[in-house]
């Protein structure tokens, strides 16, 4: 069961994160630990506008998109992990390495997400990625993630 302190809501995820619809992929933050993991939640709905072109009469939720929502819920721990942070900093994604790909994901799925902190060096952020439909992994990757100010 999630810790409610260890919770956040989308309003709290839209104030830590730039994106907005369509591009905002995280509904809910279930819990996380500064410094360590973090899981979250993304309902995956026939109404998001990527279904009229990916793919028409069957839908499939796009790989790079599960790896974008695993590099939005990175840029939540990691301004959930520092304790200071200037209004215009943001996470951008860097890299991905190891990316695998299982099964499709599909409307009506809930994907949850875990990411987990690997290491921080010169503002460059490691981190390792699943996302998951019914406990099984759809998708695993390594992630870096830059802090910038802009």
């Amino acid at each position: 069961m999630a810790n409610q302190l260890n919770s956040l809501q989308v309003q709290e995820i839209m104030a830590l994160l730039p994106h907005r619809y369509p591009f905002l992929l995280i509904d809910r933050v279930l819990d996380f630990t500064p410094g360590e993991s973090l899981t979250a939640l993304k309902n995956v709905t026939i109404n998001e506008p990527i279904f009229t072109g990916h793919f028409p009469g069957m839908p499939i939720f796009p790989g790079v998109l599960i790896l974008e929502a695993l590099a939005q819920a990175t840029g939540i721990l990691g301004f959930k992990t520092v304790s200071e942070r200037s209004e215009n900093e943001l996470y951008l994604f860097a890299a991905i390495d190891e990316a695998r790909f299982k099964k499709p994901v599909v409307p009506g799925d809930t994907m949850i997400l875990e990411v987990k902190f690997l290491k921080e060096r010169r503002n460059m952020w490691k981190f390792y990625g699943e996302a998951k439909v019914e406990g099984q992994i759809v998708c695993s990757a390594e992630l870096m993630c830059a802090r910038r100010e802009l």
